[in-house]
């Protein structure tokens, strides 16, 4: 078995003003050779994530947070990183991102203010693409939201197997 641990760097397009930052992603490869070559890759993927519960009863607006989409496969092909990345920002109400100016932070507050995601919907969601790539032989998703207004983190997960009827 062979694991390798990294600090991966995308190069992030702002939404508005297009300024491009690097954003950091902790990466896992594990290799293991037995009757068959197996790969495993992980990645953690920050996201942003508002609560649609605090949407719908506040009249000013919503609690949202920084969390964190961890998503660990084994694939028979290649899956690149940044796959992983879009699967995970789908699944959010917005991406996060490294630079933002005024007009950037703006259209990200909005948009995600216009996605509202529990944890729960958040990886259902990413757990919905993955279940779709034939390339994949299994996975777990993870989201942990690092909440902003409660003392605890809201955490869910979702692992291949978990459609009970996948029509």
């Amino acid at each position: 078995m062979l694991e390798l641990e990294f600090t991966y760097f995308i190069q992030k397009e702002a939404p508005i003003t297009k300024q491009k930052a690097p954003l950091d992603l902790n990466c896992r490869f594990r290799a293991e050779k037995g009757e068959e070559f197996e790969l495993y890759i992980c990645a953690e993927i920050p996201i942003h994530t508002l609560c649609p519960c605090s949407r719908e009863i506040s009249v000013y607006g919503a609690h949202n947070q920084r969390a964190i989409a961890r998503i660990e496969i084994n694939s028979n092909e290649m899956v690149w990183l940044e796959e992983l990345v879009t699967m995970a920002e789908a699944g959010a109400s917005s991406p996060i991102y490294s630079l933002l100016k005024r007009p950037d932070e703006k259209y990200v507050t909005e948009h995600a203010y216009e996605n509202p995601r529990f944890v729960e919907d958040a990886v259902r969601e990413i757990a919905l693409q993955l279940e779709g790539d034939r390339r994949i032989k299994w996975y777990r998703a993870t989201v942990e939201s690092i909440e902003s207004i409660h003392n605890h983190n809201a955490f869910a997960c979702v692992e291949k197997g978990w459609k009970v009827n996948p029509e």
